[in-house]
């Protein structure tokens, strides 16, 4: 039992889906919350910054890794995405979950310092053909960006095996479906459930200190017979 929150750790390749099906995980599930990470690449249009990202300066984003301030940190097209260690550590030894959208590399870094809270999911394409037709289709990125997409999209593949849990993306309703199952299972199955007033490590340290009395008491019973 444990009173932590658990960290929902979603990886795809680019075009899979999982910024859509996160996204709307967060909004049906409040008692999650976003991490929200780093980085060094420009704003784009209709981005908020703290909300989409924290988009900060490769001055400020080198001093924060000399600092060991990131839970994990890479380059990705040239620029630079971190998660901050404490706002997570805070979240998590308070009871609250949280979701990251993050590539293999962030997911690995997260789940091997975090490795019993980590719930990873990872979000396959219906198939090659599909996840390239929904890159080109991607009006904002120039040529050369969506191809070197689509081949960090193939390296990203190779590391499906590395997640507990896979969710080919073929139809959108049934992919959420199953993404909100995976999450619900792990957070109202093993860990403190949100709908019981009291925290189940309690209950079962109850449980343990009561254990004496009640096998004694039955004792008492069967003599009796």
């Amino acid at each position: 039992m444990t009173d932590r929150g658990v960290l929902v750790i979603v990886s795809s390749p680019s075009g899979a889906g999982k910024t859509t099906l996160t996204r709307r995980l967060l909004t049906t599930h409040p008692r999650l919350e976003f991490s929200v990470s780093h980085t060094t690449r420009p704003m784009r249009p209709g981005e908020i910054d703290g909300r989409d990202y924290h988009f900060i300066e490769k001055d400020r984003f080198e001093a924060m890794v000399e600092s060991h301030e990131f839970a994990e940190w890479a380059s990705v097209h040239g620029n630079r995405y971190g998660t901050e260690m404490a706002p997570v550590e805070a979240a998590l030894s308070q009871g609250r979950d949280m979701i990251f959208d993050v590539d293999w590399q962030g997911g690995a870094a997260l789940s091997a310092r975090w490795p019993a809270d980590s719930l990873k999911i990872f979000i396959l394409p219906p198939d090659l053909e599909t996840l390239a037709r929904r890159l080109r289709q991607r009006a904002t990125d120039a040529p050369e960006v969506i191809e070197r997409r689509l081949q960090k999209a193939i390296e990203e593949l190779e590391h499906f095996n590395e997640y507990q849990h896979l969710i080919v993306n073929d139809d959108l309703e049934r992919a959420y479906t199953l993404l909100e199952a995976t999450y619900l299972t792990r957070r109202y199955g093993v860990v403190d459930r949100p709908d019981v007033a009291y925290p189940l490590s309690d209950l079962a340290r109850l449980v343990e200190e009561t254990k004496p009395a009640a096998l004694a008491h039955a004792g008492r019973l069967v003599s009796r017979t």
